[in-house]
């Protein structure tokens, strides 16, 4: 099947669909292969469930059925369904948001400020920001959308490069190049090749970047762009000058711009420059200042990211979203500066590949220094780490064994943090504190 006969059924389709069992009537069904799943065995299930047509690329779960269709790639044939709707949608501003950390409240951040000024903006949902998320996002974004925001993740070199030739974003902002995914980027070197290409694509394309003009390698890598820059620093270069401050008395994240005192929600001094990116590209699609404090004052985190919570008189930072030793040692250094007594739940930072061991001894150095009075560490990286820790220091091969103890051992302290990669699930800790 050719592209552009699926897109014909696509226009007439409700949405696209990957699960059999969530198809909706007159959706799409592509069947999708994994590590261990194969969509194709379940087409006639998702027509059965009531879908419009099924595309699978195992010919023998295309017969006998006349509306389930073979392709070479089922993926392929998705990514370049997603290219083909976005080539018809030219005429809409995408903004592609990637980076080591701090992506979606980035993202979000932003969505929220353009919706100040736009009635129909498009962005990312949940976290689909990889090479079948994507795709799915672009097919989700409505013909009369104004503007749109992309978040693009990536955990090895040509991935941001591939998302950017199907996204074709007319705006870019990097985040940071920290030490995420170093199983698949090798080292921060890969990191910084594979983040850098949306600036490439930017570059060759002649579109625009915002830029933190207070971080070297951005600063260095977009020169000869057309970038839109925002620092503390004041000078002809920058575009919107912003002052940051932090509270750790109250946990709030306070900038200035224009002589405008904008408060946050969001906890950690990490986060101002997600804040401030935010609150840059606002101003360059001419938001009204006063709309963008609304927006960043009324924003709360949620899904795990930079929450805080108060439970039996303690506060608890929520920030198990996901983990890795940049972020992890932000984290942490923001902590450590907070006065009270404290305890750091950390759980184990995954996809670091041959850095794992490594990175996790830095941590527990880094906590063997701080004056956090109490830290547990969860998981079997942190446990089997070789290395002697004070007596602050307790160590949970499993989440499990840990939510034993909690049973028996109150917790007692002013602030609790909770961190740790995804795959922990560590924010079920909530529950027993």
């Amino acid at each position: 099947m050719k592209t552009q006969d699926l897109y014909r059924w696509y226009t007439i389709s409700s949405g696209i669909e990957i699960n059999s069992k969530k198809v909706k009537n007159g959706s799409i069904f592509f069947a999708l292969k994994g590590k261990n799943f194969d969509g194709n065995q379940f087409a006639h299930e998702a027509i059965s469930n009531g879908a419009m047509i099924a595309i699978v690329d195992n010919m023998k779960y295309s017969f006998p059925h006349k509306n389930i269709f073979f392709v070479k790639n089922a993926l392929f044939s998705l990514q370049e369904l997603a290219l083909y709707h976005r080539l018809k949608l030219n005429r809409v501003p995408i903004i592609a948001i990637t980076g080591s950390n701090g992506k979606t409240t980035t993202k979000e951040l932003t969505t929220a400020i353009l919706s100040k000024k736009y009635k129909v903006i498009h962005s990312t949902k949940k976290n689909f920001n990889n090479h079948i998320g994507i795709p799915l996002t672009l097919l989700s974004m409505p013909k009369n959308t104004q503007i749109s925001v992309v978040e693009i993740g990536a955990n090895q070199e040509k991935e941001i490069q591939k998302m950017c030739s199907i996204i074709h974003p007319n705006y870019g902002y990097i985040t940071n190049f920290g030490k995420a995914h170093l199983e698949g980027f090798k080292n921060i070197k890969g990191v910084i090749r594979g983040k850098l290409e949306l600036y490439n694509f930017l570059k060759k394309n002649k579109k625009k970047v915002f830029v933190n003009g207070d971080d070297a390698i951005q600063l260095i890598h977009s020169l000869g762009m057309d970038r839109y820059i925002f620092s503390e620093r004041i000078n002809s270069d920058v575009d919107v000058p912003i002052k940051y401050f932090w509270k750790n008395t109250d946990l709030k994240s306070v900038l200035c711009i224009k002589d405008m005192k904008i408060v946050s929600s969001l906890v950690g001094p990490y986060n101002l420059y997600n804040i401030a990116s935010a609150i840059t590209i606002g101003n360059y699609f001419k938001v009204p200042l006063k709309k963008i404090k609304e927006a960043v004052e009324d924003y709360i985190p949620n899904n795990y990211r930079s929450q805080i919570l108060e439970k039996k008189n303690v506060k608890i930072i929520v920030d198990c979203y996901n983990a890795n030793p940049s972020s992890m040692r932000e984290t942490l250094t923001f902590f450590n500066k907070i006065k009270g007594n404290k305890i750091a739940i950390l759980g184990d930072m995954l996809e670091l590949g041959a850095f794992s061991k490594k990175e996790h001894a830095k941590i527990i150095s880094f906590l063997e220094k701080s004056d956090i009075n109490t830290i547990f560490l969860i998981g079997e990286i942190f446990s089997s780490t070789n290395r002697n820790s004070s007596n602050r220091i307790q160590r949970f091969s499993h989440k499990n064994i840990f939510i034993q103890w909690i049973k028996i051992n109150s917790l007692k302290a002013d602030y609790i943090l909770i961190k740790g990669s995804r795959k922990n699930s560590l924010e079920s800790l909530i529950h027993f504190i």
